[in-house]
C-alpha cells in the first residue's frame, strides 16, 4: 500500500507536507492557523503520526500542530545508508525545528519521543514553551539515568526480548517482518484497549513497514539499546534552568508494560518537582490510543492552564 496519500478510511484526513532539510524526505502533519503557538507531537516505536490522529483536530482549532514522522517510521523516508540511534534522530529534529523556525514550542512526547525531544530541549531551550510527557522517559542529564534504563530492562518484556533476540541474532529477522507482526509488538509492549482494532487500524501501523528494508528504524531504536548505541544529550547549565521554570505536566498509563512509572518518572519529578502527575489506571503505554478523549482533555486543559 502506498500511504502517502490514504486516509486509512478517513482516520487521518491531514494534508501530508515534506521537507528535506533533516538530509532525507520527512513526513509531517502541520494543521492549525500558521501564527498559533506551536504544538510538536512527538511519536516512538513502533508507531508514528498516526497516534496523535484524536489530538490533532482539537488543539488544531486554536494551536499550529506540527507532528513529525521519524526517519524510518510512517510516511518519512527509510534510508538504507543511515544509522537510526537516538543521537540521530536529535539531530533530524533539531534541522526539521530549525528548518521551519518554530519558536514557543509545546513537546508533546511519547515512547522514545521523550529522549528525542529532551535532546531538542537540551540544544535549544530557549524555543521551548511547555513540557508534556506521555509515557515517555525524560533524560536530561540525571546521574541516575542509565540504573534507571538498565534496572526497567529487567522487567520490561520488550526490552527483555531485545535483548534475547539480539543475542540469538533474531532481532532484525523479527522486526524486518514488522508489517506482519505489528499487533504483536504493540501487545508485547502494552496496548490495552481491543475495541479500536479493525483492518484499518491495523493496516495504519503495520503498512509503514511493509517489508525488511522499510523496517530499519524499527530496528535500530531496539538494537541501539541492545548494542549501548544510542548517546542521551546533556544540557549545559544554561539550558537546565532554562528548561526546568517551564510549565509541565506528565501523564502516565499505570498498565505501560514497556516503561515503569517508578523507573522514569522520578526523571520527570528530578527537572519539574513542582509539576503535576496524573496516572492513569487500566491505560497502557500507548495511552493515546487506550484513553484517547482524556488524555487528548488533560493536554488541552493543561495548555490552556498554562
Amino acid at each position: 500500500m502506498n500511504i502517502s496519500d490514504t486516509t486509512f478510511g478517513g482516520t487521518f484526513p491531514f494534508a501530508p507536507h515534506y521537507t528535506h532539510a533533516p538530509g532525507f524526505r520527512m513526513h509531517y502533519v502541520d494543521e492549525g492557523p500558521r501564527d498559533g503557538e506551536v504544538v510538536l507531537c512527538l511519536h516512538g516505536e513502533p508507531t508514528w503520526g498516526y497516534l496523535f490522529r484524536h489530538l490533532i483536530p482539537v488543539l488544531s482549532q486554536t494551536h499550529r500542530v506540527i507532528v513529525p514522522d521519524h526517519m524510518g517510521f510512517g510516511r518519512s523516508e527509510t534510508p538504507q545508508d543511515r544509522t537510526y540511534w537516538l543521537q540521530d534522530h536529535i539531530d533530524n529534529l533539531e534541522r526539521f525545528v530549525l528548518a521551519l523556525d518554530l519558536h514557543e514550542i509545546t513537546l508533546v512526547m511519547h515512547d522514545f519521543g521523550g529522549p528525542v525531544g529532551m535532546g531538542l530541549a537540551a540544544r535549544h531551550a530557549d524555543r521551548i514553551r511547555r513540557v508534556i510527557t506521555a509515557n515517555a522517559p525524560t533524560p536530561f542529564g540525571q546521574p541516575d539515568l542509565l540504573d534507571r534504563v538498565m534496572a526497567n530492562a529487567c522487567t520490561s518484556p520488550w526490552f527483555q526480548w531485545i535483548t534475547q533476540a539480539d543475542a540469538k541474532g533474531s532481532l532484525e529477522a523479527v522486526l524486518g517482518q514488522l508489517g506482519f507482526n505489528i499487533l504483536s509488538a504493540l501487545k508485547l509492549n502494552g496496548f490495552e484497549n481491543n475495541a479500536i482494532i479493525s483492518d484499518g487500524w491495523i493496516s495504519a501501523y503495520g503498512s509503514p513497514f511493509a517489508d525488511p528494508a522499510d523496517c530499519l528504524g524499527a530496528i535500530g531504536w531496539a538494537q541501539g539499546f541492545a548494542v549501548g548505541a544510542h548517546r542521551f544529550e546533556a544540557p549545559d547549565a544554561a539550558a537546565s534552568q532554562a528548561i526546568r521554570s517551564k510549565p509541565a505536566l506528565a501523564i502516565w498509563g499505570e498498565a505501560d508494560r514497556t516503561l515503569g512509572a517508578e523507573h522514569f518518572l522520578p526523571l520527570f519529578t528530578a527537572i519539574f518537582p513542582a509539576a503535576q502527575i496524573i496516572r492513569l489506571p487500566d491505560v497502557g503505554h500507548y495511552c493515546f490510543e487506550d484513553a484517547p478523549d482524556t488524555v487528548t482533555a488533560l493536554i488541552t486543559d493543561f495548555i490552556r492552564q498554562s
